[in-house]
């Protein structure tokens, strides 16, 4: 009776082996997805270890918290800088600086099937053509953050994805070579949220005409987040809406901004190279009245502004003096539909810059966006 307790030894063995994953796959599982809001660490206020800095560059792939580094990485601080640069670092103390091909990776858990935005401070530090790489889940897109649109380091940007699994690697790349291997852009703040599915609001054909499905915006400051044309991210991060010019439009929020209503608009802040534009379900032959607001969002932004609506075969110059300190103007078009798709579309036609700030873009901000049969 001997191999009793052999025999005994083996099946206990046996038993943990086979359930082991099983139970490290429901640990996996029971993973909740991330909330809206920062990224674990996507302030970069938790830092590498003293042993694991040589001045400024962080030594170690996973040196600082919650993050996955490769290549030339900076822990840097907020303020004059060796060399005679300034990095400013509006949203608290310390960020991420990316040299030559560097890049910065965290895994996230999600909710397959849904759309995620990520919203990112992203500045350059040195050359005119600095660019950064977004990858999220099989989705890319390149930022060409050579225009600076505000002068305080608060240029924050939206990135919008299709999540396709559970876990997620979102990666900041710089595909850049400059001379000085250090040069890249610089990382403030990180944060994603979930976007809420659409649906028409009562009496209106257009969805999310009031702006308020968008990105994520920081809560302790923000000079809006710039959302990237189509040609740099398919997936909107303004539900709804295309943006579909060269330029960017900017979200803002009322807690920063002027809005003419609810929570949220968008500003067109690069002039005739900024336009964003819906196609609604239309009936052939018949009338619909689109009306609209535009106005300033009270942040110094001057002079003669308007905008251009097109609807079916109809245009609408609506024009608006602004002093920079808040007001607003609405916009009636009526238009006959020709086809069972209508593209509605709005762009600025005059570039716009600060008052006391001739280097920060600005521009007419378009709201409360409605089309309905008359």
């Amino acid at each position: 009776m001997s191999f009793l307790p052999s025999l005994c030894f083996l099946f206990i063995v046996s038993y943990i082996s086979c359930t082991l994953p099983l139970f490290t796959g429901a640990a996996t599982a029971r993973t909740p997805p991330i909330r809206d809001g920062m990224l674990p660490n996507g302030n970069f206020e938790l830092g590498p270890k003293p042993s694991n800095l040589k001045k400024t560059l962080i030594i170690g792939k996973y040196s600082l918290p919650k993050w996955e580094i490769k290549g030339i990485v900076e822990y840097v601080s907020g303020g004059p800088q060796p060399g005679g640069f300034y990095f400013a670092v509006p949203r608290g103390t310390h960020a991420a600086r990316l040299g030559n091909e560097a890049s910065l990776s965290q895994y996230i858990t999600v909710e397959p099937n849904s759309t995620y935005s990520l919203t990112f401070s992203a500045t350059r530090t040195c050359a005119q053509d600095e660019k950064l790489v977004v990858y999220a889940d099989g989705h890319s897109g390149e930022l060409p953050i050579q225009t600076l649109y505000s002068t305080d380091g608060g240029d924050t940007y939206a990135y919008a994805f299709k999540a396709l699994r559970r876990t997620v690697k979102v990666t900041f790349h710089n595909p850049g070579i400059q001379e000085d291997p250090t040069c890249g852009p610089l990382l403030d703040a990180i944060g994603i949220k979930k976007m809420t599915p659409l649906k028409y609001s009562a009496g209106n054909l257009v969805k999310n005409g009031g702006f308020e499905i968008g990105p994520y915006v920081f809560k302790n400051f923000s000079t809006g987040v710039l959302l990237l044309p189509k040609i740099h991210d398919i997936i909107s991060p303004l539900p709804g809406w295309i943006i579909e010019s060269l330029k960017p439009a900017k979200y803002v929020d009322s807690k920063h901004f002027l809005v003419p209503s609810g929570l949220s608009a968008v500003e067109l802040v690069g002039g005739r190279e900024t336009a964003i534009a819906q196609i609604i379900r239309t009936v052939p032959n018949k009338f619909y009245k689109l009306t609209f607001v535009i106005g300033d969002a009270k942040n110094g932004c001057h002079g003669s502004m308007m905008v251009e609506a097109f609807a079916a075969r109809e245009t609408l110059k609506l024009k608006y003096e602004s002093q920079g300190k808040g007001g607003f103007k609405t916009g009636v078009l009526k238009f006959k539909a020709i086809s069972t798709r209508t593209r509605l579309t709005f762009y600025s036609a005059f570039y716009h810059t600060k008052l006391h700030d001739y280097g920060h873009f600005c521009g007419p901000v378009l709201d409360d966006v409605r089309v309905w049969f008359y």
